[in-house]
């Protein structure tokens, strides 16, 4: 029980905390929901029952949808870059998204009890199923923050956690690690090199051309025979008048 109580505590403390907003530093997004799964799994094998397949079963449903709703919360999140750190804050509408970790949990535990699954309906996996909520939301936030080129913000001692791991990831991300550190292939044609690459822009630069061209050629050679056509009919004439004036 006061197990239940302390995790109610952090929640709530959570919740507070990101619907006011804060600074989000690495090793409180990161570091301490790895910490947290951690403690979780130490606590499945202390109590009076063993862990048995129908609990793993159980355990990891439950964990799966602990993750997609911390992967919810963290693309719910609003992000901006503060002071040139990541700051970020849950709208209200995000207390559905607990309300949903807690109901899921709560029918959890009664199918788990229903199959006989001991451990898995204890209140031992509560820790666990936190830490990997809060892992959910930490992969999402970290991804988009990435995308953005946000860092995290800076540590109490002034450090970036896990900034130069970080800071490549990014650049694979948003396409700046390419050749030569310019991000992508140099479009063939603009500079002398082709790198055999299809681009559409070359393509309808040489297509545009051969129409201009096609179109000339076809003007050119039908007004060529237009003349002819009509020099021919004048010559009929001629010829006809003359054999007549003959006759």
């Amino acid at each position: 029980m006061l197990e239940v109580l302390a995790v109610i505590a952090v929640v709530v403390y959570v919740i507070g905390r990101q619907l006011l907003g804060e600074s989000l530093r690495g090793k409180r997004v990161l570091l301490l929901p790895a910490i947290l799964v951690v403690v979780g799994l130490t606590r499945l094998g202390g109590g009076s029952h063993h862990v048995r397949p129908v609990d793993v079963a159980c355990l990891v449903a439950s964990g799966v949808i602990a993750a997609a709703i911390g992967a919810g919360q963290g693309a719910m999140m609003r992000l901006e870059n503060r002071e040139g750190g990541l700051w970020g804050r849950m709208p209200p509408r995000s207390l559905l998204l607990w309300a949903a970790l807690v109901g899921s949990r709560v029918a959890m535990t009664v199918l788990a009890s229903a199959l006989g699954a001991h451990v898995a309906a204890s209140t031992a996996p509560i820790v666990l199923m936190l830490g990997v909520n809060r892992l959910g939301q930490a992969a999402l936030i970290t991804r988009r923050a990435l995308a953005m080129g946000i860092p995290f913000a800076r540590e109490k001692d002034g450090s970036v956690f896990l900034s130069d791991q970080l800071s490549g990831l990014g650049a694979r991300l948003t396409g700046q690690g390419g050749q030569g550190g310019q991000g992508g292939h140099p479009h063939p044609g603009r500079d002398g090199a082709d790198d055999g690459r299809y681009d559409p822009y070359d393509a309808y630069g040489r297509d545009d051309r051969s129409r201009r061209r096609d179109t000339y050629d076809h003007d050119r050679y039908d007004t060529y025979d237009t003349y002819d056509r009509g020099d021919a009919a004048r010559r009929d004439r001629t010829d006809r008048r003359a054999s007549r004036r003959y006759r």
